[in-house]
C-alpha cells in the first residue's frame, strides 16, 4: 500500500476558480512541487475522491459551516473506488478547524467492519488498516462524536483531485478539485454511483494551498501573479446550500411528519450569504 501523506495539521487557504486559471497554475506549481503517484498516469493527472458525511438530525455539523463558527468539525467516511472486497479499505475521517488551522485525525478500516463502527463498536485489531496509535486514536474519537450527535451518514460528495506535494516531505500541498457534486445519501454503501446529484461549484476549480509551516514564498508570489482572491468552498455545507436543506433531513425524506425543519429568518439569511459569498467567487477571472 502507498505511504498516506495526509497532512494531519496544517494551514489551508482556498481559492474559486476557472479552468483556464488552473491549467496555467499547473505549470507554475510544477517547479516547486511534484504530482501526486496517485495522479501520475491519470487523466488530467487527477484521481477520484468519494466522500459520506455525517450530520445529526438537525444537521447540527453543517450549520456549524454556514454560521461561521470557529471551532468546528466534520465526519466523514472517505473512499477512494468502487470495491466488493470486503477489506477495501474506509477512512474514518475527523476534520476540525480551529481559528484558522486544520487539524485531521484518520483511520483506516476494513469495508466489513464500517456498520458496526457506525454503530458506536470500536472495531477489532483485525479490522483495521493500521495498528498506529495515531489512528486507534482518531476512531476512538469519531465514535465520540458521531455517538454524541446521533450522526449518520446524509450526503454523498465527489470530485477528481489533483494534487501536488513537496518532494522532499510533507509540509506543502497544493490541490485542485474539479466536477464537485453531491447528493443526498442516507446509508454506508460505498459505490461511485449518485442519486441525483448535483455540481456544487458549476466549472469552477476549487485550489487549495496547504502548508505546516511557515506561509512559503512562492506562494506568496503565485497568489500576487495571478491575482487570486481567497475565499470559503466547502465542498459539503455548500453542497446542502445549493441543492436545498430538504433533501439532506432524512425523516421528510422518509415520509416522517413532525420533524421541523430549520428555516428560521436568521438561518435562512446565514444560507443566502453563504450562497452570495460563493456565487461571487465564481466570477474570479486571472489579472
Amino acid at each position: 500500500m502507498a505511504q498516506d501523506n495526509m497532512q494531519l495539521q496544517r494551514w489551508e487557504l482556498k481559492y474559486l476558480i476557472p479552468e483556464e486559471v488552473a491549467l496555467a497554475l499547473r505549470e507554475f506549481v510544477s517547479a516547486y512541487l511534484e504530482i501526486d503517484e496517485y495522479g501520475a498516469h491519470r487523466p488530467n493527472l487527477s484521481y477520484s475522491i468519494h466522500n459520506l458525511y455525517l450530520d445529526s438530525e438537525d444537521l447540527r455539523i453543517y450549520w456549524g459551516t454556514i454560521n461561521g463558527n470557529k471551532n468546528r468539525f466534520k465526519l466523514r467516511l472517505r473512499f477512494y473506488a468502487d470495491s466488493p472486497d470486503p477489506q477495501a479499505p474506509v477512512f474514518f475521517e475527523i476534520k476540525r478547524r480551529m481559528n484558522d488551522a486544520i487539524l485531521k485525525q484518520r483511520c483506516g478500516v476494513q469495508r466489513s467492519v464500517v456498520e458496526a463502527v457506525l454503530g458506536g463498536q470500536l472495531p477489532e485489531v483485525v479490522g483495521l488498516v493500521s495498528q498506529d496509535a495515531r489512528q486507534l486514536a482518531a476512531i476512538q474519537r469519531f465514535i465520540e462524536l458521531s455517538c454524541e450527535l446521533r450522526a449518520y451518514p446524509v450526503a454523498h460528495v465527489a470530485y477528481d483531485r489533483e494534487a501536488w506535494i513537496s518532494p522532499h516531505d510533507n509540509s506543502v500541498r497544493v490541490t485542485f478539485d474539479r466536477n464537485v457534486l453531491i447528493s443526498p445519501e442516507f446509508s454506508a454503501r460505498f459505490t461511485s454511483e449518485m442519486d441525483d446529484p448535483s455540481p456544487v461549484f458549476g466549472n469552477g476549480v476549487i485550489l487549495e494551498l496547504k502548508f505546516t509551516g511557515r506561509f512559503p514564498d512562492w506562494f506568496g508570489e503565485m497568489v500576487r501573479v495571478f491575482g487570486l482572491r481567497q475565499g470559503s468552498a466547502s465542498k459539503y455545507a455548500d453542497g446542502i446550500a445549493v441543492k436545498g436543506e430538504h433533501h439532506f433531513l432524512r425523516n421528510l425524506s422518509m415520509g416522517g411528519k413532525n420533524f421541523e425543519v430549520g428555516l428560521a429568518a436568521e438561518r435562512k439569511q446565514a444560507r443566502l450569504s453563504r450562497l452570495a459569498r460563493l456565487l461571487d467567487g465564481t466570477s474570479i477571472s486571472r489579472k
